[in-house]
Order: structure tokens, then sequence, then C-alpha cells
């Protein structure tokens, strides 16, 4: 199943919401939504720099994490960036891929 890391940054609003829900009420939220989309949470941690919370996911197709990106931005109390992740072999799967492409300038 596709692996994709989240990262999360709080509003001011939604800090004010993580104070009531606690640091565990959010990651279960994020664990029963991650599940209601057939998928699983690996790893969920909260960070200190640009994301206040991190956290690789298991879902079974882009369209998935789309609509778990959308529903908390939509919100308007977090900010989320979501980047696909991609393992050892799907690289080398990658690297075997032969294309027409020229790179600029040759």
């Amino acid at each position: 199943m596709p692996k994709y890391l989240i990262e999360a940054a709080y509003t001011a609003e939604g800090l004010r919401g993580l104070h009531k829900d606690r640091a565990s009420g959010r990651r279960q939220a994020v664990v029963k939504a991650v599940e209601s989309l057939e998928g699983r949470v690996e790893v969920f941690y909260f960070s200190m720099g640009e994301s206040d919370v991190v956290a690789i996911v298991e879902v079974p197709d882009a369209v998935s994490v789309a609509a778990l990106s959308l529903a908390a931005s939509a919100s308007g109390l977090v900010r989320v960036k979501t980047t696909a992740l991609l393992g050892t072999e799907e690289i080398d799967r990658a690297l075997d891929k032969r294309l027409a492409y020229r790179a600029p300038g040759t």
C-alpha cells in the first residue's frame, strides 16, 4: 500500500483546539480518519519547527490521501503538506524504465 509523509501546521485557532482535545485526542482523530479510508497510521509525532505534526500513513491510493488532506485543510485549523514516499524497490523499478528525455540545452 502506498505510503505518504504528512506534515501539518496548526493555525492559532487549531492550537486552541489542540489544547481542548489534547495530543492523544488529535492522534486518535487522525488514526480514525485514516482507518476510515482503509489505511493505517505507521507513525505519528508532534514536532517543533515548521510542522506541528509529522505522520507516515499508508492508504490505498493518492485519491484517499488527497481526501484526507482536503478535509483537514478545509477545516481552516491546519495547513497540510503531503509527500508521496517511495521504497527502494520502487526507485529501482523507476531506474529501470527507459524513456525519451532530453535535458535542457543538450
